[in-house]
């Protein structure tokens, strides 16, 4: 998928409503999880990413400040995230718990 065309979100759009669900991409833009809640708002806030599983079993809550992700949407409106972090380097950070 080619990001380049893809309009970052504007800061007021950096919420829950907007970002929950989000598929998160790596370096090399494969698809390494999804956005599964928030703690806190604005810059702030952190994102909690469910990393690996499949079809959502088995996969590790971690979280990652909301600066180290980009969000954006594509040309059908829907938002996603690119980080310069791997799907093993997510796997390695300590899980999150609620």
């Amino acid at each position: 998928m080619d990001h380049t065309s893809h309009l970052p979100l504007a800061a007021e759009e950096l919420n829950a409503a907007n970002l929950e669900g989000a598929n998160v991409y790596d370096p090399d833009d494969k698809e390494i999880g999804n956005v599964s809640h928030l703690h806190g708002t604005g810059q702030a806030a952190q994102v909690i990413v469910d990393v690996g599983g499949f079809l959502g079993l088995g996969a590790k809550p971690v979280a990652l400040d909301l600066s180290g992700l980009n969000f954006m949407r594509d040309q059908n409106g829907n938002v996603h995230a690119t980080t310069h972090m791997t799907k093993d380097q997510l796997k390695e950070l300590p899980e999150h718990h609620h």
